[in-house]
């Protein structure tokens, strides 16, 4: 377990640009351990954004309408999780292209954009999804507060969006300590969208808790581009 929390922190490095962790996380790949060191028995976060999308979405006969965006996708574990769960609709939005290049070798996603979430537009449609899910891809150097403002453009009015993470990030990541939560209320009070709930859940990953947060896109969001 430690050489894989190390290789996990190598990722996390501070004064990395994003196009460096990118970079890493496709050398992690391409080393083969990837897969190895962010087993189930390591991270848990994808089980755990399984599970919260089984919550929220309790009909099974309803799960294959749900139209997905896997956010920071990396090889693909949480859209397994989902897939095997009768989730069928994902896309996947990754910057590394070697993890892209795992994902899409399992064959779970409809379309694949190879772009970094931060802030700038995507080439998305707006109000297209059901759920942006966010699973692992907040961190050191990873999606800036500015890129919630993209995930309330490309979920449509009713559908949510779903970030899980690793708890402590919340405090010793800069990006995020006083600003993402923060950020997180001033879309509330925007009307942009309205929080479903916030836990903090257990072994997220390496003995860390993580923290899950659910917010409903309201029909009246006025970021729409």
């Amino acid at each position: 377990m430690a050489e894989a929390s190390t290789a996990n922190d190598f990722a996390h490095e501070p004064g990395l640009s994003r196009e460096e962790i990118a970079n890493r996380y496709t050398q992690w790949a391409q080393d083969a351990k990837y897969e190895q060191d962010l087993s189930e028995v390591n991270y848990k976060g994808p089980l755990i954004s399984a599970e919260i999308m089984v919550e929220l979405f309790p009909e099974s006969s309803n799960r294959d309408a749900v139209y997905i965006l896997d956010v920071a996708a990396g090889s693909g574990f949480a859209g397994q999780q989902i897939r095997r769960r009768g989730f069928t609709k994902i896309d996947a939005l990754e910057p590394s292209e070697g993890m892209m290049n795992l994902a899409i070798a399992k064959n779970i996603y409809t379309r694949t954009f190879l772009a970094y979430l931060n802030g700038t537009s995507l080439n998305i449609e707006s109000d297209f999804y059901d759920v942006a899910l966010i699973c692992g891809g907040m961190g050191q150097g990873h999606i800036p507060c500015s890129g919630l403002d993209e995930l309330v453009r490309v979920v449509k009015p009713g559908g949510l969006v779903i970030i899980v993470m690793r708890e402590k990030y919340l405090t010793s990541v800069a990006e995020y300590k006083d600003r993402l939560e923060p950020r997180m209320k001033e879309l509330e009070l925007a009307d942009q969208w309205e929080p479903v709930f916030r836990r903090v859940v257990p072994q997220y990953s390496f003995q860390n808790n993580g923290v899950v947060f659910v917010f409903r896109v309201k029909s009246n969001s006025v970021i729409k581009g």
